[in-house]
């Protein structure tokens, strides 16, 4: 598989897997493990985290894992986020969620995902959501410490808009190295917002979470996802193609920007599946053709 380089010190896989779900798929750490193994057969070697995924386990599941075969430390990537805090509230009998982007925040919870990895380093951090409360110096003094501790390696962020991007970068003498954004046939957001012309201006590879629209492209239950999914099952028999995820994968890895899809699957077949998507050179016709789909109207 092919690699990107998002930075000189940060060589990723072409698809990364996502490990938001972990505490749902039961394993255990043997199983976890035996899939980390397997996914570093198939050339997928980075893994995306986050500190609050599985009501903030799924980072220490992980990282049980990994302490029974320390040695792949060095043969993977692992990707986290902070920057969200989730508290539930008895009054309204649900989880309150707010964003934290100061300085001691970071910090903390860097230390805490290095505690539950049971590593010394993190290769990239992420801010997990754009904060309308952030003081930019204080976030950048945060991220400089982490880099001149050598307990985080690259930096960047996650939904964040081009204004935002912007303004941290600019308190940051590193450069951010990618934006993790939902990007898929049923979501053009960044395709209208400017953000993924921002992104080719800048060089700079975007992650694409919920590339199936959360399964909707796949089991379509609205207007727009049965849209797109007639005009997928189309285009992938014209391709013969048998599975229309591999065509969505397709699609996102036909774009010029470098689109790094993340596979949220504790099911390695479903892995294998998806890298079928490498073999596929989709022509600008049939791209157009599953954009279009998307946008709901032709283009101008």
């Amino acid at each position: 598989m092919n690699k990107i380089n998002l930075s000189p010190s940060l060589e990723v896989s072409r698809f990364v897997a996502g490990f938001w779900r972990l505490k749902e798929w039961k394993m255990s750490s043997r199983e976890i493990l035996n899939y980390i193994e397997e996914l570093l057969e198939t050339g997928v070697t980075t893994f995306d985290h986050a500190d609050i995924y599985g009501q903030a386990q799924c980072e220490a599941l992980f990282g049980e894992a990994l302490k029974l075969k320390p040695e792949l430390r060095t043969k993977i990537q692992i990707v986290t986020k902070c920057g969200i805090i989730q508290k539930f509230d008895s009054n309204l009998k649900k989880n309150f969620q707010y964003y934290d982007t100061s300085y001691e925040h970071i910090i903390e919870s860097v230390n805490r995902s290095l505690r539950n990895f049971g590593t010394d380093y993190i290769d990239l951090l992420l801010i997990h959501r754009s904060d309308p409360l952030m003081n930019p110096e204080e976030t950048a003094k945060a991220f400089k410490e982490l880099r001149d501790s050598g307990k985080v390696l690259n930096f960047g962020v996650s939904n964040f808009s081009i204004a935002d991007f912007e303004m941290l970068n600019h308190y940051f003498d590193n450069k951010l190295v990618t934006n993790q954004v939902e990007i898929s046939p049923y979501d053009l957001e960044h395709f209208e917002n400017g953000n993924i012309s921002f992104f080719q201006k800048e060089k700079i590879h975007p992650m694409a979470w919920s590339p199936l629209a959360g399964g909707k492209l796949i089991h379509p239950d609205d207007d727009a996802s049965r849209r797109i999914h007639r005009k997928l099952s189309e285009v992938a028999e014209e391709l013969g193609i048998k599975s229309i995820d591999v065509l969505i994968f397709a699609w996102l890895l036909r774009h010029p920007v470098g689109i790094l899809p993340i596979l949220g699957t504790g099911k390695i077949e479903r892995i294998h599946q998806a890298l079928k998507a490498l073999e596929i050179s989709l022509s600008t016709e049939n791209w157009f053709k599953i954009y279009e789909a998307g946008l709901g109207h032709s283009v101008p």
